[in-house]
Parts: structure tokens; C-alpha cells; sequence
């Protein structure tokens, strides 16, 4: 019986470069592309799991691990159906909020080393995020996925990655604003809808935005940020939009010489990222 999917995996995997996954290419490789071990930390599978893949002994995987194998190894639209057919999955259509991140996207994400970057779904899901993201929150990867959405954090205080100073009114209509925008857009996405449900129970400020039709939009804005070892960090934050998707990229900057880009080199230079605020 064919195996498409190992087929598929190893050519994906043999064609992707390390630079572009923010994997050094130094060192004595036999293949231009990346080791097994690599996609495997990449995706957040097991090592073991990827060759069983790849050899074809386990053909179903999950719609979660198909997502962050076709991200780990920067697929594109038809590419990431494709690999969603093999893994014998519903092909990824315009009714659900979507998740996956164009090629271009995973590159500028990856290559931006100086400043925290993630990337977010629709329903403001984190998606996806460099080293320096973790490196002032704490990896997001050993938080569960329901934590590491910001619409819960803000408005149900669920546990997140940073300790932000105070509520912010017009933060709060811009994020209730899009998670509207995203009702409209996915009306036939159940988890959204329960997420929507799920808040308004929950927060009484939330439901009060949603009840009021509150309308906003994302400004440059100024954030604090807590951190375990270098202490209080001033951040500009910036959200930005990609042209025909619905993700967005959040960006942390400081100016030069102050204290926060100080504190910020410290976080970068002491590679402090495995470890969490």
C-alpha cells in the first residue's frame, strides 16, 4: 500500500533549509534539509513518531499534529491540503478559523531574532511564535491550548505568559471588536461560537462589550511587562495585519539604549528562552 504521506514528509523535510526555520546549517549535514530530530522538535512531536510517520506504521495523524507539521516545515495553501489528503483529514475550507501561516509569514516570524514575535489565528489563538516570545514569556508550548488564547487571558483571567499592568478599555474593544469580525466571517466555526459563550458567562466586562456591539481598532500601545530575571520591562506592541489572511503579528519593540532593549539584549545574548518569566 503507497505511502503518501511518508513520501510527502520526507520530500517536504528534505527540501527545507534550517536557516529558514531558525536552525543553524553549520556542522557536517548529509542532506541540505532538516534531520529528522529537528522537524520533530519543531512540530513538538516525538522523534520516534515522525520516523513512524515517514515509514509509513502510523498513517492517521491529528488535525493538531498535521497543523504544526505543515508550519514546522513552511508549507504553503496547496501543499498543506495535500497533507491534510494523505493524513486522510477534512482538506481546510473557508467555514473554520484558520490556522495555517503562509511560508512568508513562518520565515519573518523565524528570522526576526531581536524583538518577541507570535503570530495569531482569527479568534486571537497563539499560533505560532519565535524564541525571543518565549524567552519573555515562557515557552507557550507547555501551557494547554485553551490558555494560550489572549481573548480568554484578557477577559478570564486564565493563565497566560506575561504580567501585564491593568486593564486597558480600548484594547479590550479592539480584541472584542475582532472576535466579532471573526463570528461574522466563521459562522460556522462551533469552537468560536462556544468561545464567545464561554467569555460572556464568564466575564462580565466582556459581555458588556459584546452586548454593546463595542466597536475599536489595534493602536501602537505601550505595555509592562513582569519578567523573573531582568525585572520590569516597558514594550511598544504594535499588531499587525497580513494582506489576505485573518492572522496577526504581534510585535514588542524598545528603543535603543533604554532599559527594555538592555533587558531585552540580556534575554537574547544570555539565551535564557528554555526558561520561563
Amino acid at each position: 500500500m503507497a505511502n503518501d504521506l511518508g513520501s510527502l514528509l520526507r520530500a517536504w523535510r528534505d527540501r527545507c533549509s534550517p536557516a529558514d526555520v531558525g536552525l543553524s546549517g553549520h556542522g557536517r549535514r548529509r542532506a541540505q534539509g532538516l534531520r529528522r530530530e529537528e522537524l520533530a522538535g519543531l512540530a513538538g512531536v516525538s522523534v520516534d513518531y515522525l520516523v513512524r510517520l515517514e515509514q509509513g506504521r502510523s498513517r492517521r495523524p491529528s488535525q493538531p499534529v498535521v497543523a504544526a507539521l505543515a508550519r514546522a516545515l513552511h508549507l504553503d495553501e496547496a501543499e498543506n491540503a495535500l497533507l491534510h489528503q494523505a493524513a486522510g483529514l477534512p482538506v481546510p475550507t473557508g467555514r473554520v478559523v484558520p490556522v495555517h501561516i503562509p511560508p512568508g509569514v513562518q520565515r519573518l516570524v523565524t528570522r526576526m531574532t531581536d524583538y518577541p514575535v507570535a503570530v495569531y489565528a482569527a479568534d486571537w489563538s497563539l499560533i505560532t511564535w519565535n524564541t525571543m516570545w518565549s524567552a519573555l514569556y515562557g515557552d507557550p508550548a507547555g501551557s494547554p491550548p485553551a490558555d494560550r488564547n489572549v481573548i480568554r487571558a484578557t477577559f478570564c483571567a486564565a493563565p497566560n505568559w506575561a504580567n501585564i499592568h491593568g486593564p486597558d478599555e480600548e484594547i479590550d474593544r479592539a480584541l472584542v471588536a475582532d472576535l466579532r469580525q471573526a463570528v461574522t466571517t466563521y459562522p460556522q466555526d462551533e469552537a468560536l461560537r462556544a468561545l464567545v459563550a464561554e467569555v460572556c458567562a464568564a466575564s462580565p466586562r466582556f459581555r458588556r462589550l459584546w452586548q454593546s456591539g463595542a466597536a475599536g481598532r489595534h493602536v501602537s500601545s505601550r505595555k509592562t511587562v513582569r519578567h523573573r530575571l531582568v525585572g520590569e520591562l516597558e514594550l511598544d506592541c504594535d499588531v499587525l495585519s497580513v494582506t489576505g489572511s485573518d492572522l496577526r503579528i504581534t510585535v514588542y519593540t524598545a528603543a535603543a539604549g533604554s532599559a527594555a532593549a538592555e533587558r531585552l539584549d540580556f534575554l537574547r545574548v544570555g539565551a535564557v528562552h528554555t526558561v520561563g518569566p
